[in-house]
């Protein structure tokens, strides 16, 4: 049985990207800081029959992810399939107000952690001649809007990370692609919804938001085997909002 670890799949997105991925056939490796809440998400998958443990690390300190890494190994077995899904506070502010620590802390999620844990699970992946890594990035990465450019600019950094790895890794049979959601609601869409929604699901021609199975139908599929000759490439579920302009 193939194992995939999802970071940050404790709670919203990632808990769903996880049950995707369990009900796919992996084993997976359910991570996030709090114990109580991977471990719930765990206990879910296992509920529906699927195959899951709880691994609370915070992916942005060297010596917990290699020891997080290793515990996976040991209770599933070698990472097979890595998905970049944590994140964290995500600030507003103008330019002015943004300096370079609250820069640092975007880049700690989106860039620090995928090299961390990319890096702790790449020699197992070319000993094995395989591997997928999957990043999820943002659609405002290259849709910023106003008070938003540390994100944006972690974002960013983290897409020209995947095209890097893919180059590189390819040759050793790795795939590194990135998914960028567009506008999700990940707590399900509300009976009433806010008016940033509805602003934002009048500029999307498909006419409907996004769910966060929508997401994970799309990290499925880069982390499935018949991805193997697909790499380096950036996939924006978005229902076309690019193409509004």
């Amino acid at each position: 049985m193939r194992v995939a670890l999802v970071t940050g799949s404790s709670r919203g997105l990632g808990a769903v990207i996880a049950g995707r991925l369990a009900a796919d056939g992996l084993a997976v490796a359910v991570n996030g800081l709090r114990p109580d809440a991977a471990g719930g998400v765990a206990a879910g998958i296992r509920e529906a029959g699927g195959v899951a443990e709880a691994f609370p690390a915070d992916v942005t300190d060297e010596r917990q992810v290699a020891d997080l890494v290793a515990a996976v190994a040991e209770r599933l077995g070698p990472v097979e399939v890595l998905v970049l899904n944590a994140t964290g506070p995500q600030p507003e502010g103008a330019i002015g107000d943004v300096g370079w620590e609250e820069h640092l802390a975007q880049l700690d999620f989106f860039v620090k952690s995928p090299v961390l844990l990319g890096r702790a699970v790449l020699d197992g992946m070319r000993a094995r001649g395989t591997g997928r890594i999957v990043n999820v990035d943002s659609e405002i990465a290259h849709l910023p809007p106003p008070r938003r450019s540390a994100y944006a600019t972690a974002k960013n950094a983290q897409i020209g990370l995947t095209t890097s790895w893919a180059r590189e890794l390819a040759p050793y049979g790795i795939t590194v692609n990135t998914v960028a959601p567009g506008f999700i609601p990940v707590e399900r869409h509300a009976d009433v919804p806010t008016a940033e929604a509805e602003a934002y699901r009048a500029t999307v021609p498909a006419g409907r938001l996004g769910s966060p199975e929508d997401i994970a139908h799309a990290v499925s599929f880069f982390a499935s085997e018949a991805a193997g000759f697909i790499t380096g490439q950036r996939l924006v579920v978005d229902g076309g909002r690019r193409l509004a302009g």
